[in-house]
Formats: C-alpha cells, sequence, structure tokens
C-alpha cells in the first residue's frame, strides 16, 4: 500500500510557544530542532513513500528545508493535526492509500509502529482509523500518575473492547486501577501513542465533521471519531525495550533527552 507521512507543526502551542523549534541535544552532543528529530524518526519508517511536513509558519517552514525536509504550506484555520494532515493531503493531489499523522513532538515513536499501523488497517477492513497504543508497565504507569498529582498533562491513556475498537482515550489515566505495581510489572492501563494511520476518505470527511464536547474538554482530536460513531482501531505494539515520551511541556525535553541517551539515539 502506498503510504504517505505528515508531520503536522504549528508554532503557537498554547502550551509550549514555538515547540517544534526547540532543540533536543543527541548523546553525540549534537543539537537538532524537535521537527527534524521528529523527521528522522518518520524517514526511518519502512514502506513509506513519502514525508513532508505540514505547517503554516515561516520559521518552521525554514527550518526544515535548512534540513532538507519537504514541507507543505497549509492554512492558519486547522483546528488540530489531523485537519492540517487533511489539508496537506489533499493540497498534494491525494493518491495515497494510506495518510500517517506522525507527531512532531514524538521524536521517540519507534519506526515499526507505522508498518504495525498499515498492517491493522488492512486487517480491519471497516476501520477508517488505526492508532498505536502501548501497555504501560509499572514505571511507566508511575509517571503518569505523578505527572497528573503534579497538575501536568502527560501521556495519553485509552480503553478499547474485545476486537480492540477504541471505547475511549483520556489525558486521565484509565481505567482506573488500585493495584500496586513493581517498574517492570505489566499493568491494565495503555499508553495512546499519538500516531494516526487514516484511510483516505475518512481523513476527507474529518474536518467536515462538527467537533464534539468530548474533543473540546479532553483536548483530543481522535475524539472526533467516536463522537461521530466511526471506528478507531487501537493497534497494541511493543517498544521492544525502548523508553517512550512525547514533548508536551518544557520540562519533558531532559525527560526525552535521557531516553534518547539511553537508548543511543542520535
Amino acid at each position: 500500500m502506498s503510504v504517505l507521512v505528515v508531520i503536522p507543526a504549528r508554532y503557537a502551542s498554547q502550551r509550549f510557544p514555538g515547540k517544534p523549534l526547540v532543540t533536543l541535544t543527541g548523546p553525540d552532543g549534537i543539537a537538532k530542532s524537535l521537527v527534524c528529530r521528529s523527521w528522522e524518526a518518520a524517514t526511518g519508517a519502512p514502506g513509506v513513500d513519502r514525508v513532508v511536513v505540514a505547517t503554516d509558519d515561516d520559521r518552521i517552514a525554514a527550518a526544515v528545508r535548512g534540513f532538507g525536509g519537504e514541507v507543505v504550506m497549509t492554512s492558519s484555520g486547522c483546528r488540530n493535526g489531523t485537519e492540517r494532515v487533511a489539508e496537506a493531503h489533499a493540497a498534494l493531489g491525494g493518491g495515497f492509500e494510506v495518510v500517517v499523522n506522525f507527531q512532531g513532538d514524538a521524536p521517540l515513536t519507534p519506526p515499526w509502529f507505522v508498518p504495525d499501523l498499515v498492517a491493522g488497517l488492512n486487517a480491519d477492513p471497516d476501520a477508517g482509523m488505526a492508532t498505536p497504543v502501548l501497555r504501560c508497565d509499572g514505571a511507566a504507569l508511575n509517571g503518569f500518575l505523578e505527572d497528573r498529582r503534579a497538575g501536568r498533562v502527560g501521556g495519553t491513556t485509552a480503553v478499547f473492547d474485545d476486537r480492540r475498537r477504541a471505547l475511549y482515550f483520556s489525558k486521565e489515566v484509565i481505567p482506573h486501577t488500585a493495584g500496586r505495581y513493581a517498574p517492570s510489572d505489566p499493568t491494565p492501563v495503555f499508553h495512546h501513542v499519538g500516531v494516526y494511520a487514516y484511510r483516505p476518505q475518512a481523513l476527507a470527511a474529518y474536518p467536515g465533521w462538527t467537533p464534539g464536547p468530548l474533543e473540546g474538554l479532553e483536548g483530543l482530536e481522535q475524539l472526533r471519531f467516536l463522537e461521530h460513531g466511526h471506528r478507531v482501531l487501537c493497534v497494541e505494539v511493543e517498544a521492544r525495550g525502548r523508553a517512550f515520551w512525547e514533548v508536551n511541556n518544557p520540562e519533558d525535553v531532559s525527560r526525552v533527552e535521557a531516553m534518547m541517551a539511553a537508548a543511543a539515539l542520535t
């Protein structure tokens, strides 16, 4: 299947303005922008035909062109990354069988997640979109709970049915568990990884759907699919020993740099 990867990037983030241009220093001592590291992660995914960055900001566009990336300029009216990806796909003339939204704040996204999502869509023809979930171990779950106690918006969690169809996504830690888990213990909580693989028809329809109250409350774009009755497939993926985190807040920069060093990612 032909696969387009789009990295949506905007400058005016409420929690972290200018986030795509913040620098992350690798274990080799080289500093690169967040959007550059996300681009490198996306281009490392197998089975991808084209990677573009979609932005409405000239500063981000100049940075991407500076490291040799391809830019698609989109409007400032896009309300979230999925709308920006839809606009970029349309601007390129369509023609791809799968369009992947690869988050510009997640340079630790393992490259094998993309083919896993494509395979998931192939196996579930009724799903318009697929997204990866990782089972939390005790250390990851405790990190989520610590962020919430400190009032920080950290990672997103997901719950799904026995066919892996999503029931809900939340920035709270769901489902509730009273269990106590050692750092390496598996838990019943799944970390939602913000990568999305869309069928082109579902992606094109998305901007025309009215945002629902849950999307507004949680600030999670994928909830629009659920609020309009569309199936979202949760594909369980394996971390293969790699730690994963997004840059959601300024304090996440050092956390991601430490994870890059641990994985020897340059």
